[in-house]
């Protein structure tokens, strides 16, 4: 079903209403803008994610009052993380501060759909089965609007102070924009991935990392008591099989990576289809220009192994969100700097991690730098302006001048 819009312009006009678009749509809002997000797929749709919120993730959804949302879903809370590099086990507890007490890894089917409910009680219309087709230019050349497409082959042309990508690596919006991949990584690691009931290992939930040469298996507790788990390994070697047998790719990348899973495997039931990914190096692309920005996977994408893309695509968000309040061209050129320049450690471990050529001391080592990197971003985080509340936010707009 096509959602109808209302206004023929915007202050804002964000294309891809998911985890980076919904975000940043809400937070627009709250400042008081006049915000379309538009997105091609059904509200509340599954799509191909990771499911684990890291610490940074949560913090963001603390300071914008959605944490206790998450909490009161059928995700449940894990206080414990366990990594094995081989048979030695690291046991990782939980430590409470800044309102996060415990790790989340929803479904995409609870947390977008919380993030878009969060973004309409802000003031924002959120409109699914709606598909860009093209950008409007002023006669200066500024982007000053999107051309869209309904379900039922409605066309229209919609006006914006501003107009952001949020539409996933393979953005639409950054194409039509032309923007260019500034940064690529190297290596990628392809995954295949599907819910079990009766996958339990432990008495509380709890995250299992399992790391063997050129392998990675996670299992983490996820909604209506069913366990995600997962298997990562090089794309040149999984790829192939996920074409074949993925079933089989799964089952053998248990069997190699983490043999102890197989006993509770054997015992559990399979919860719907399995999902593969075949792999992607990750990519900082150009991220503003006159009229626009992009945000999320769209302008910055990095290998999933590492499980920090929704914490990537909320602190973007945020930092989006200011620049585009504060209304000028300077302030979008630094968003992309801040962007890039608190990603760039994360981004050269992520890709020497997708690569799967550590051996175990290595890739140990690797975990304690992205520890410390999780640690300064939430530094950054608890620096930014408090974020508007839902009650906060003014109640006539004027329309923004980007």
């Amino acid at each position: 079903m096509t959602d109808t819009i209302r206004h023929s312009e915007y202050d804002a006009i964000i294309v891809g209403a998911r985890c980076a678009g919904a975000a940043t749509a809400m937070l627009l809002a709250r400042r008081g803008l006049r915000v379309l997000a538009v997105d091609r797929s059904p509200y509340g749709s599954d799509t191909l994610s990771t499911h684990v919120l890291l610490r940074p993730a949560l913090l963001q959804l603390a300071r914008w009052g959605l944490l206790e949302r998450l909490a009161a879903t059928d995700t449940p809370a894990v206080t414990n993380t366990i990594f094995h590099y081989g048979k030695r086990a690291v046991e990782l507890p939980m430590e409470g501060r800044d309102g996060v007490d415990a790790l989340y890894s929803p479904r995409r089917t609870v947390l977008d759909p919380l993030l878009v409910d969060a973004a309409r009680e802000a003031g924002a219309e959120v409109c699914h089965g709606q598909q860009l087709t093209g950008i409007v230019r002023d006669a200066s050349a500024r982007v000053s609007g999107v051309r869209l497409r309904a379900e039922d082959g409605t066309q229209l042309m919609v006006k914006s102070g501003v107009v952001i990508g949020a539409d996933g690596r393979h953005s639409t919006t950054a194409r039509l924009l032309g923007s260019v991949v500034e940064r690529s990584g190297e290596h990628a690691s392809a995954s295949v991935y599907g819910y079990f009931e009766g996958l339990e290992l432990d008495a509380t939930p709890t995250n299992h990392w399992f790391y063997r040469p050129e392998i990675s298996v996670g299992l983490t507790p996820t909604g209506a008591g069913l366990g995600l788990l997962f298997v990562s390994a090089p794309a040149h070697q999984l790829r192939e099989a996920l074409r074949v047998d993925v079933r089989g790719a799964l089952h053998q990348g248990i069997a190699h990576g983490a043999p102890e899973l197989l006993p509770a495997l054997r015992r559990a039931t399979q919860v719907g289809r399995l999902q593969g990914f075949g792999g992607q190096p990750g990519f900082l692309r150009r991220s503003h220009g006159t009229g626009w920005a992009l945000v999320g996977d769209a302008g910055y994408f990095k290998d999933p192994l590492t499980a920090h893309g929704i914490s990537d695509a909320f602190r973007d968000a945020e930092l989006l969100a200011q620049a585009v309040a504060e209304g000028t061209d300077a302030a979008l050129t630094e968003y992309q700097a801040t962007r890039d320049r608190v990603s760039e450690n994360f981004f050269a471990i992520t890709d020497e991690i997708a690569a799967c050529r550590w051996d175990l001391p290595r890739v140990s080592e690797l975990h304690q730098q992205m520890s410390r990197e999780i640690k300064r971003e939430c530094d950054l985080l608890l620096e930014l302006d408090p974020v508007p509340g839902p009650s906060d936010q003014p109640s006539s707009p004027a329309l923004h001048a980007a």
